[in-house]
């Protein structure tokens, strides 16, 4: 237990036990894709987002708030209070988004004090045990697969409207837009009594692409000359925004607003509003805040995003007042142990944290972390490459790649490198870099391999989380329609010894669609095997013996046109004859 959140916790306890409805609920809210500049009150003039202005006028802000450049990175290192390499993950597919089970996450910290636990939305950190929410500390889930809807893990056919998503390991079928679900279903489980205290992670895929709303949230954007992938992009917001704005309210009808805290944040930057070069003719440029580079970037605009904690008071520790700025650097890390102290929760996790609290920064009567180098890198793949796409960061500096220098006060957009003039600087932050590198090597060799034959039985793969060695892989649906042509093992790891049935699809099982090859072939655990099979075939499946122990699952499809290729889905199982 770490210290000062034991001391915080110790202060808190005898005014809240466990369970106790007087203890403050938690909504965090993260978006997938928007960046800084895609809210009205950061100065953009033509996004509407009246409900987020109003939740920042009323919030404590962190303004110089900072994530990893891209999705599953970024939600790691929020579960977790750690930088996401630790974690397994630095990249949205091939294995390397899958975070590793044993992981302690702010789920499971709210759900050993008492908390009801509740994630909706977008998960992206492995969709098979030991990675799933509900395997993480989640006691009600209501999510999609993979990295977005509509992608290869994803239910067949999802396109954001009148979906299926799992709840609580089945497969449901909903009626709306998929960031309507979302926000119904985190409401109806707020509105349960035996739900609070409770712990609520909304997560939205959107605005994530592909850029589907309804055309009156986008029509009236190309109206005023957004050009049309960022007039949808901006409704997508906008349809957020509604949502927000309804939610708040409901929270206000139950008598919940005074002692929930409210948390919103985004994942990495801009995906699509700013013009790109060469692409769709706009007359409205989009709007960065003046910041360079967007989702992906090393550059600001690609890992600062809004930071939003509201909670009027009531219950443990009063609040945190509002409507004000904290200005100091800051990151996803921080948010673990901030909600931890500041919502007096015992810390119940044991790896170390990365993070630090601004709680007292919060309450307003403390200062906030100062004098602090944070990291972020954007590797996106198979192994990790030292100073790739990386910013080593103090509340002035900015070191780019280990090469580039940035001062953001002077030089907020990031126009003039003056690496040359301040050498030291960039002595002591490649220096930084070093030290931090070196506390990652241990995790670069490993890798988090998902459970067959164990609590999850079947097991479904899908090659959105093949290892490929950066060559390519089949993640989303579209790829399999196209027959993609590659191929890489599935990391796994055989719980138990014995037999198990492997199954190899072309297609996902339900659609009951021939395979449209000739021969199966499989490698796993040190046995090989390969069969004969017919065009019309609709699944391949193998009966072999395997030891207990982590392996890899190799799996090909000869085609009849000669295209030879991964089964794009298996399916693993205990043999029960």
């Amino acid at each position: 237990m770490h210290s000062v959140l034991l001391a915080s916790f110790l202060s808190f306890a005898p005014a809240a036990e466990w369970g106790d409805p007087a203890r403050p609920n938690v909504l965090l809210v993260i978006t997938d894709d928007q960046g800084y500049g895609d809210v009205a009150a950061h100065g953009n003039g033509m996004i509407r987002t009246p409900h987020l202005d109003a939740l920042r006028t009323e919030s404590v802000r962190l303004t110089d708030f900072h994530v990893d450049p891209t999705c599953s990175p970024t939600r790691s290192a929020l579960m977790t209070g750690r930088y996401s390499t630790r974690t397994g993950v630095w990249h949205t597919i091939m294995g390397r988004s899958l975070m590793d089970g044993d992981e302690e996450t702010l789920a499971e910290v709210f759900r050993a004090n008492g908390y009801r636990t509740g994630m909706f939305g977008k998960w992206h950190l492995g969709d098979n045990a030991p990675t799933r929410p509900q395997d993480q500390g989640f006691a009600h889930v209501v999510w999609h697969h993979g990295g977005g809807v509509g992608q290869g893990p994803d239910y067949w056919d999802n396109d954001y409207f009148d979906d299926t998503y799992e709840v609580n390991g089945s497969w449901r079928p909903f009626e709306g837009y998929c960031t309507d679900v979302w926000f119904r279903e985190a409401t109806e489980f707020i509105e349960r009594e035996d739900a609070r205290p409770f712990f609520a992670y909304l997560s939205t895929n959107a605005p994530h692409g592909p850029f589907l709303v309804d055309e009156s949230y986008s029509s009236p954007y190309e109206d005023k000359g957004v050009a049309p992938t960022m007039a949808r992009f901006y409704g997508m917001i906008e349809n957020i925004d509604e949502n927000v704005g309804r939610l708040r309210a409901r929270l206000a009808e139950l008598g919940l607003a005074e002692n929930t805290v409210i948390v919103f944040m985004t994942d990495n930057g801009t995906a699509a509003g700013h013009q790109k070069r060469g692409k769709e003719e706009g007359t409205w440029p989009g709007f960065r805040a003046g910041m360079r580079g967007h989702k992906g970037s090393e550059y600001e605009g690609g890992h600062r995003v809004p930071f939003f904690v509201s909670w009027p008071g009531g219950g443990v520790g009063g609040g945190v007042g509002g409507g004000r700025d904290i200005e100091a650097l800051a990151a996803h890390v921080d948010v673990l142990p901030t909600l931890v102290e500041r919502c007096g929760l015992e810390d119940t996790t044991e790896r170390p944290l990365d993070g630090s609290s601004f709680s007292a920064a919060l309450r307003g009567d403390g200062e906030a972390p100062a004098n602090r180098t944070l990291i972020v890198h954007s590797q996106r793949v198979e192994h990790p490459r030292k100073w790739r796409k990386s910013a080593v960061m103090t509340e002035r500096w900015r070191l780019v790649n280990g090469e580039e220098l940035y001062d953001v006060i002077a030089d907020p957009g990031q126009a003039s490198d003056v690496a040359g003039d301040h050498e030291r600087v960039v002595a002591e932050l490649r220096a930084a870099y070093e030290r931090w590198w070196a506390t990652l090597e241990p995790v670069l060799g490993e890798t988090v391999h998902i459970h067959v034959g164990g609590a999850e039985d079947p097991v479904a793969l899908m090659s959105h989380d093949w290892h490929t060695n950066d060559q390519g892989t089949p993640w989303h649906q579209n790829h399999v329609r196209n027959g993609y042509v590659g191929n890489g093992p599935w990391a796994v790891d055989v719980r138990e010894a014995g037999r198990y049935e492997i199954t190899l699809l072309r297609w996902p099982e339900h659609l009951e669609r021939a395979m449209g090859a000739t021969t199966a072939e499989i490698e796993i655990g040190g046995v090989e095997r390969t069969m004969d099979i017919d065009p019309e075939a609709i699944r391949a499946t193998f009966k072999v013996e395997l030891p207990a122990g982590p392996t890899e699952l190799l799996t090909t499809l000869t085609r009849t046109d000669g295209e030879r290729h991964g089964a794009y889905f298996a399916r693993v199982r205990r043999a029960v004859d």
